[in-house]
């Protein structure tokens, strides 16, 4: 039977090259079951509700700004070594078309511990909405998709090993998310040391969450402490953020006893 060729588009070169460097990273996940109603309910009091994936990214960013592991990678230049970062940057998986394919390409959001949702929702929107040429991130990464492929890879090696530069190039954490489709990814890859995704959201607020992490940089016992205190924050700071209240409420928040030690 002969079929037919097909030509590799920039966007699936660039994945297929993110997937060369995941593949080889020892991945381990972490799934917790959560109630995350008291969050449900704050966001269901609100008369423009934000997206669910902007909730649960500021969550996670102030769970990464708590546990120094989560804003760690290895890296192997000059020598194998771990690197932190100060602060986090998360990298955003979207789906968007391009010249007549769906294809999946990612944003950076810098510092997003230190954004507001009304914030973190506006940069989400813009990466979804505007043409993708005028995307920095993605105008960058397609145009390194298009060169050689040694370089590509020359490019890309250099940007996840060299400590000082990996964040800006890449980020310190992946998210990405599908459940809106009624499917749950239970395998995914990344070259950065955690992912973070999410199951179906059911009408009581119970969720499965998942961490997968990179083994080198840390240890199963400490995602699991990790992902109790994501609850605590989802319920906690998340939700009192939504609800308007001040920094007060949510420095009280914060004051309560943590669990990721």
């Amino acid at each position: 039977m002969r079929g037919r060729a097909i030509t590799l588009s920039a966007p699936r070169r660039l994945v297929c090259d993110l997937m060369r460097f995941s593949i080889g990273i020892p991945r381990v996940t972490v799934q917790r079951e959560m109630n995350i109603d008291a969050l449900r309910r704050a966001r269901l009091a609100q008369p423009n509700r934000p997206s669910w994936t902007v909730l649960f990214l500021k969550g996670y960013a102030l769970l990464c700004q708590e546990v120094p592991e989560f804003r760690r990678a290895y890296v192997k230049f000059p020598r194998p070594q771990l690197y932190e970062y100060p602060e986090s940057v998360a990298s955003v998986a979207h789906e968007r078309e391009y010249e007549g394919e769906r294809v999946v390409l990612l944003s950076k959001i810098k510092a997003p511990e230190h954004r507001s949702i009304a914030e973190l929702a506006a940069h989400i929107e813009a990466a979804r909405t505007r043409p993708i040429g005028e995307v920095k991130e993605f105008k960058r990464a397609l145009k390194i998709a298009r060169a050689p492929g040694p370089l590509r890879w020359l490019l890309m090696w250099l940007g996840l090993n060299l400590g000082s530069r990996r964040a800006h190039y890449f980020g310190t954490f992946q998210f990405s998310v599908y459940s809106g489709l009624g499917a749950e990814s239970l395998n995914p890859l990344t070259p950065l040391t955690t992912l973070l995704n999410y199951g179906h959201i059911a009408e009581d607020g119970t969720v499965t969450v998942r961490i997968h992490y990179d083994h080198r940089v840390m240890d199963g016992a400490n995602v699991a402490r990790a992902l109790e205190r994501f609850e605590a924050i989802l319920n906690g700071e998340v939700a009192m953020e939504l609800s308007g209240h001040g920094h007060g409420d949510a420095a009280e928040a914060a004051a309560l006893p943590r669990k990721t030690s």
